[in-house]
C-alpha cells in the first residue's frame, strides 16, 4: 500500500512548515534579544571594570631626556606620589635622544592599556613637528592627553659684567650693537633658543646665537662672560642669581614667578604680550581607556593641590592640572605659536 506520509517540502505542507519556522523564530527572539542586550551591557561595562582594576601592575613613565634633567624634577615626585596614592609603582624610564623623539615614539607604539605613560615638554609636542622634516609620531593623533602638570618660566639673564640692569637697557644695548652680542642655548630648536628668537622677533634686536651641547657648557661661558645673555631655568640659575654672578632681568611667563617674585615679566618690562615657558604634559598612547585617563587626571589634580603641588612650587614650577580637553587645545595653540617662530628663525634638525 503506498505511503500516505507527505514530505515537508510537498506543496500541501510547505505553508505549515513555514508557519512552524516562524513560530520557532518568534519563540527564540526574546532569548536572542536578551543575549544581544547582555553582550552590549558587558561591552559597556568593560571600561569601568578596567578602571576599577587599574593599575594591577607597575606603570611605566617614559621621559624624553636622560637622568638629572628638568624632566626628572617633575617625573620623580609625580611617580612617587602616584605610587603612594594608587598602590602600584610608577617606574620612571629615562629615554633621551633625538630631542625626545625616541621617547615619544616608544609611547606612541606602546599598548593602549594604561600601563605606559609619557612626560612631554614643548619640544616634543609643539616644536619638533616643525623642526624636523619627519618624526616617528604624530603629536596630535598618536597620544591621549591626560593632564597639564605645570609650567615654569625661563629668566632672561645677563652676566654681572653686562651693563644692562633692566630689559629696556638690554634692548637698548643690543640695538646699539647689532650683531655684536651673543647669546647661548642648549641647541637649535631648544626652548632657550626659540625663547630668544621670539624676543628678537618682537623687539627687532640682532643678537647672535651660540648653540651648545649642554646647559652646563653654556652656563660656564655665561659665567665667564663669553656670552652676553641667555635664557636660563630657575633650577640652573637660582644659585648664581643669589650669588650675584648672574642678573635675572625678566621672567618669560605671563605672571611673575612665585620663586622670584621681585623679577618682572617681559610683558611687564615693556615687551607686551611676550610669553614663553617650559611646560610638562602627561600623555598616554592613543586609545587608552577614557576611564583610566579620567582616573589619572583626578588623582593628579588632587595631588597637585597637596604635597606634589608644594614640591613643584619649591622647585620653581607652577602646578596647573588642566584636563584632557584643555591640554589638547593647549598643545594645538603652542604648536601654532612655536611653528611660526621656528620658520622665522630658520632652525632645522634632520
Amino acid at each position: 500500500m503506498p505511503s500516505t506520509r507527505q514530505s515537508p517540502d510537498s506543496p500541501t505542507l510547505r505553508p505549515v512548515a513555514a508557519s512552524l519556522r516562524v513560530r520557532s523564530l518568534r519563540a527564540r527572539a526574546p532569548a536572542v534579544s536578551l543575549a544581544l542586550a547582555a553582550a552590549a551591557l558587558a561591552a559597556v561595562a568593560i571600561g569601568p571594570a578596567h578602571a576599577q582594576s587599574w593599575p594591577a601592575k607597575p606603570v611605566r613613565l617614559i621621559l624624553p631626556y636622560g637622568p638629572g634633567g628638568g624632566s626628572d624634577v617633575v617625573a620623580r615626585p609625580l611617580g612617587h606620589h602616584l605610587s603612594q596614592r594608587v598602590g602600584q609603582q610608577f617606574l620612571v624610564d629615562n629615554r633621551g635622544g633625538a630631542n625626545g623623539n625616541i621617547a615619544m615614539e616608544m609611547v606612541a607604539r606602546a599598548p593602549a592599556d594604561g600601563y605606559t605613560l609619557g612626560l612631554a615638554l614643548p619640544a616634543q609636542l609643539a616644536i619638533n613637528p616643525h623642526l624636523y622634516s619627519k618624526i616617528p609620531y604624530d603629536a596630535v593623533r598618536d597620544f591621549a592627553p591626560v593632564t597639564l602638570l605645570g609650567s615654569a618660566p625661563y629668566f632672561l639673564s645677563v652676566p654681572k659684567g653686562t651693563p644692562a640692569t633692566t630689559v629696556e637697557e638690554f634692548i637698548r644695548l643690543a640695538r646699539a650693537r647689532p650683531g655684536a652680542m651673543t647669546y647661548g642655548s642648549t641647541g637649535n630648536g631648544s626652548g632657550l633658543h626659540l625663547s630668544m628668537e621670539l624676543l628678537k622677533s618682537m623687539t627687532g634686536i640682532d643678537i647672535v646665537h651660540a648653540p651648545y651641547k649642554s646647559a652646563g657648557a653654556a652656563m660656564t661661558d655665561m659665567l665667564g662672560e663669553q656670552l652676553q645673555a641667555m635664557f636660563v631655568s630657575y633650577g640652573a640659575g637660582v644659585g648664581h642669581f643669589k650669588a650675584g654672578r648672574l642678573r635675572p632681568l625678566a621672567a618669560t611667563t605671563a605672571q611673575r614667578s612665585r620663586a622670584l617674585p621681585d623679577v618682572p615679566t617681559l610683558s611687564e618690562a615693556g615687551v607686551k604680550g611676550y610669553e614663553s615657558s617650559v611646560w610638562y604634559a602627561l600623555i598616554a598612547p592613543r586609545g587608552t581607556p577614557r576611564e583610566v585617563v579620567s582616573r589619572l587626571h583626578g588623582d593628579i589634580s588632587a595631588l597637585l593641590k597637596a604635597e606634589l603641588g608644594a614640591q613643584f612650587e619649591a622647585d620653581g614650577i607652577t602646578p596647573l592640572g588642566q584636563g584632557p580637553e584643555a591640554l589638547a587645545a593647549f598643545i594645538r595653540s603652542e604648536s601654532a605659536k612655536w611653528g611660526k617662530v621656528v620658520r622665522q628663525s630658520g632652525a632645522r634638525l634632520d
